[in-house]
Formats: C-alpha cells, structure tokens, sequence
C-alpha cells in the first residue's frame, strides 16, 4: 500500500516539498530553453534577413505551444484527481524529455527543408501537454502536502522553481557564451546543448518523483469521488473557473513581458548586446526568485487577496510607464532597475497566484480544476505575449503592446477586487 503523507510526518512533508519542486524545476528549464536560445536558433530553422521576422517565427511556435496547455491541464488534472497526483507529476516528466531529445537532434531548415519547422513545432507541441499538466498538479501536491498555516510560503516554491528553471537557462547560456563557445559556435550547433542537458535532468526529475509519497487529502477521498475527478464535475464550480481565467490573465501576461520576453525585448529594442541581455535578465530573476517565499510569507499573514489587488493597482499605473521608459534607456544598470521595479509588483501576484487557485476547490476536482482554466488563461493571454509584441514592433507600432498589458491587468484587478481572500475560505482543509 502507498505510503500517505500525515500532517506529523514533518521530515516527509518536507522531502515532499523538495521533490515536487525539484521536478517543477526540470520540468520548466526544458520549457524556457526554447525562449532563451532562440536568438541562437532562429536561422537555423527560419531562415531570413530579418531578424525579427525570425523571432516572430520562433515566437509562434512558442505561442502554438501555449495551445496544448489547456489539452495538458484536462488530461493529467483529470489523471491526477483520478489516479493520484504522484502518477501524473512522473508521466509528465517523460513527455517534457521526449520533446527536449527531439530538438536537441533536429536537422535545420538546410537540411531538410519545411520539415525542420514543422518537426520543431511538434517537439514544442509535445512539451505544451506536459508543462500544461505540470501547472496544476505540482500546484494542487505542494497545496496539499503544506500545513494550513504556512500554506503561502511553501507553495510560493513552485514559481521559485518556475524561475529556476530560466535561471538555469540563462545561465548555462551565459557559461557556454563567455567561456566555452564563440558567438558562431552558438549559432552552429552550441544551442542544441541546452536541450541535450534538459533531457538528462528529466531522468534526475523521475527518480525523484518515482520516490515521492501521495498526499493526505487525495488518500482520504471515498471511492465515489475518485471516480468524479472528470470535466462534469469541474462543471459545478463555474464561478471558482472563472476566477481563476480571470486573476490569471493579467498576472500571466505580465509575468511573460517580464521574463521570457524581456530578453529580446532589452536586445531588439533597447538596443543592448546579447550578452548583456542575458546577465542583466539572469540578475533580475534571481532577485525575483528570492523575493517569492517573502511574498508568500506575508500572504500567511495578511492574506491573498491584499498581495493581488497590490499587484492589480500598482501594475495599471505602472506598466505604461515602465516599458516606456525602458525603451528609451540606453544603459545597462537603469534598465536593471526598472526591470526589478516590473517583477517587484508582479511578485504580488506569481508569489501567490498557485494556492488562491488550489483553495478554491474541492480535493475530487482541485487539479484539473487548477489546471484547466490556468492554462486556457495562460494560452490565450501568456502564450502570445512574445508575438504580439514583435507585432506590434514590426509595425513600428510597440506602444500598442504597452497598452494591450495595462488593459489586461486592470481587468484581473477587477477580478481581485471582487473575490473574496481564499486564505479564509480555502477547500484544501475539507476533504
């Protein structure tokens, strides 16, 4: 019989924290590998005098990516609330290494023609599904396996994993720039490394989860309630469905301008070299990383919902003015400075965003209903944050994008304002 994990069991408790975000960890470098090496990759698979015509190509594959998210959040939400939260953590893992190995030995466009980009879209399409369930059963177990009380905290880990795994892609980028690889090196063959590393993590990934216990709230469902984890019963909770659509389409979209999108935007617009680039994107999301636990700590003790309607007030006012000024700025330190000024006030939403969605439902449908929405939301709102932004660029037009973010957040601020703090009415207790 499987081992379940007791509110006593301390030492579990915390190797259960460690191992699902251990695995979240691999789970989301694989993901950002593609963002962060696509400056390198984009002519091998599109080629083109236009370099932003490449990285709209590549961003579109990244945004078509985002499609299989919500595909991802029903089928392992409803494997998770079904078979346990272990088993769809595990299988996830294997798919997101699948689709590493595959662009890490794809042919380029020279090679083979169409079928570099079309091959290209189907490694990302695979790693859409698995990082699609990631999302909502790595947010339901470390929902779980935390104590009541420090239930922020701890969950605040799964986006310090999230930006650990970029972290650890823009610092491997960083490593194999400046020491190992020259600038052509990279462009050749140097990008696929990342992939082929990613691949390997997966397997550390496995092993970890392979060892981890189920939580306490999925073992204590009947028999009848194991059998309701389906897209019917998600049904009966439509206002906690749309909640969530709702407080993750400004924060989602913010968070992408921020960090995956940030480093072309400091190196197509701002004008800064590509090393640059990097360490100034790989100082601000370390700080950014350090700063989730701190926010999620305050939420334990002055709630959820202050920490999001912060985020909502403070990015409408400042959202316009901080891309803009950021454009204009020609020096490295003050772009680094706005840019923490951006995640300082996202932080009031990613620190948190995880266990609002968790508390909101019952332990039958938490996953999928964590999961699904979360990733129609992130699809629609995160997923196309890159490309319409060099859109929008394109047509000299890149203020639209400005607005287009600021609009967006004021919308989840209307979201927040209205929810009730779900510090107070949280599920995770009554199963």
């Amino acid at each position: 019989m499987e081992q379940t994990l007791h509110k006593d069991d301390t030492g579990w408790r915390l190797k259960a924290i460690i191992g699902g975000s251990a695995g979240n960890l691999v789970e989301w470098y694989d993901w950002y590998a593609y963002s962060a090496f696509s400056l390198y990759f984009a002519n091998t698979f599109f080629p083109d005098s236009n370099p932003t015509v490449q990285l709209i190509n590549t961003a579109g594959i990244f945004a078509v990516g985002f499609l299989m998210r919500p595909i991802g959040g029903f089928v392992f939400g409803k494997l998770a609330d079904n078979r346990g939260r272990k088993v769809a953590m595990t299988v996830s893992v294997l798919l997101m290494s699948l689709g590493s190995l595959l662009i890490a030995f794809l042919p380029g466009y020279n090679s083979i023609g169409i079928a570099a980009p079309l091959l290209l879209l189907v490694a990302r399409l695979l790693q859409g599904l698995s990082v699609g369930g990631e999302y909502g059963t790595s947010a339901t177990y470390l929902s779980e396996v935390a104590t009541e009380e420090k239930r922020g905290f701890f969950s605040s880990f799964q986006y310090v994993t999230l930006i650990g795994g970029q972290l650890i892609a823009l610092g491997l980028q960083l490593i194999l720039q400046n020491i190992f690889l020259t600038d052509q090196q990279m462009h050749d063959w140097g990008w696929r490394i990342p992939f082929v590393i990613g691949a390997l993590l997966s397997l550390v990934a496995l092993y970890l989860r392979a060892h981890l216990n189920e939580t306490e709230a999925f073992q204590s469902k009947d028999l009848k309630a194991k059998k309701e984890g389906s897209l019917k019963e998600l049904m009966k909770h439509p206002k906690a469905i749309l909640v969530v659509i709702g407080l993750t389409s400004g924060g989602t979209l913010a968070f992408y301008t921020y960090t995956t999108y940030m480093q072309k935007f400091l190196v197509n617009t701002v004008g800064l070299t590509k090393y640059q680039s990097t360490i100034l994107t790989f100082c601000s999301l370390f700080i950014f990383a350090a700063l989730q636990p701190v926010f999620g700590a305050l939420s334990d003790r002055i709630g959820r919902r202050p920490l999001l309607i912060g985020f909502g007030v403070l990015g409408t006012i400042f959202t316009y003015p901080l891309l803009a000024t950021l454009s204009h700025t020609t020096q490295m330190w003050p772009a680094f400075g706005l840019l923490m000024a951006a995640l300082i006030i996202v932080s009031g939403y990613t620190s948190i965003n995880a266990v609002v969605k968790a508390e909101l439902f019952p332990v039958e449908v938490r996953a999928l209903g964590v999961g699904l929405p979360y990733s129609i939301a992130v699809a629609v709102f995160g997923g196309t944050a890159e490309y319409l932004a060099l859109w929008a660029k394109n047509l000299g037009h890149e203020t639209w994008y400005y607005w287009y973010v600021t609009i967006c957040i004021f919308v989840s601020l209307i979201v927040y304002v209205r929810m009730k703090d779900t510090k107070h009415t949280s599920l995770i207790e009554k199963h």
